[in-house]
């Protein structure tokens, strides 16, 4: 369905700046405490349900996968399996895009796929496609002695620190890391962050202290466009995905899952994911025209506007000339560009 074509036109997934096409993969957690459903456990969260793993391809939220999984199921668990359909399918869907073809793909997902077997499995899959595949991972330092990596960047009078507020500093480096798996390397550079706290938000001085070690794992090259911060920044630009995991729980009500059985539920994902899709390929094509329903400027369109703009309506069936009639409002704005997509849906081109 992604690879359609709209008035010879393919779907314009969304590019970041860097021209790097990014491909969000996280984790959420549905909450369906109180039920018996199969495979219903404690998630992350602190609720009882299931925790599927949902990723999106460019930076307008097409979803490519929404697998739902256990609720006591890992984030890095099995998630090999993942990679091997969903980088594929990236690259096949963004060989055609419209702004850039055959870009490079960025994988992005937070410090629970951590995991040096996910890293060389991504490395593989880019071989495998002769394609351009660059990840961010966020680190877990995990066991790793924070206040003595701290007190040697006190100690070293080379560290440049930047000043936040009074009583705030922090300071950026970079280290050059080998990420081992089986018989696979993979060399790649670990940017970390060092925050220092002597004053906390409130004012209060602290009588010790207090440092914060945060870091990301990345194949992106080391130039100066991917610097350390450039790093930080593109990694904060994956939480824009959390606002896709909102639109599937409260846009679609994909909350509380209808069945009992764990394989229906599975479905049910993967057409909630299909129908998030065509609802997103609608409100990119027809909430941003000349004659559209008036909105502020913005780059999509969440799927709650989509469905309140163009899926419910208020019409009549009507009897007229021994035929039915679908009649709408006279004052309908939203019909001109529903019935203009709808024609150019009618005949669609794949690629």
């Amino acid at each position: 369905m992604l690879s359609v074509r709209i008035a010879g036109i393919p779907i314009d997934f969304g590019l970041l700046p860097c021209g790097y096409l990014p491909l969000d993969v996280d984790t959420f957690a549905m909450d369906n405490s109180g039920t018996a459903k199969e495979h219903v456990g404690r998630t992350y969260a602190g609720v009882d349900g299931y925790c599927p793993l949902a990723a999106y391809l460019g930076t307008q939220g097409f979803c490519l996968e929404l697998a739902l999984r256990p609720g006591t199921q890992h984030s890095a668990c099995e998630t090999e399996y993942n990679i091997e359909r969903v980088l594929p399918l990236a690259a096949r869907l963004s060989a055609g895009t419209a702004n850039g073809a055959g870009a490079p793909l960025l994988f992005r997902a937070d410090s629970g796929f951590d995991s040096a077997k996910l890293m060389c499995a991504i490395d593989r899959q880019a071989q495998q496609l002769k394609r351009a595949v660059a990840f961010i991972i966020k680190w877990n330092p995990r066991k790793t002695p924070v206040e003595t990596i701290a007190k040697a960047r006190v100690a070293e009078a080379s560290t440049a620190w930047t000043i936040l507020r009074e009583g705030k500093r922090e300071c950026l480096w970079s280290d050059a890391v080998e990420l081992k798996h089986a018989q696979q390397t993979l060399a790649a550079r670990r940017i970390y962050r060092l925050t220092e706290r002597t004053i906390d938000k409130r004012g209060q001085q602290m009588l010790l202290p207090e440092y914060v070690l945060e870091g990301w794992s990345t194949t992106l090259p080391d130039t100066e466009t991917f610097c350390a911060q450039q790093i930080i920044d593109l990694y904060a630009d994956h939480g824009t995905h959390e606002q896709f995991h909102s639109e599937f729980k409260t846009d679609m009500d994909l909350v509380r899952l209808p069945s009992g059985k764990f394989d229906t539920n599975y479905l049910v994902c993967a057409l909630a994911a299909v129908a998030m899709n065509l609802l997103r390929l609608i409100g990119q094509h027809t909430l941003h025209g000349k004659d559209s329903p008036v909105r502020h400027q913005a780059q999509r369109r969440r799927i709650r506007t989509v469905m309140q703009e163009l899926m419910f309506k208020a019409a009549r069936m009507l009897r007229h000339a021994r035929q039915w009639v679908l009649g709408l409002g006279a004052n309908d704005a939203a019909f001109a560009v529903f019935e203009r997509h709808w024609r150019e849906l009618d005949n669609p081109i794949t690629a």
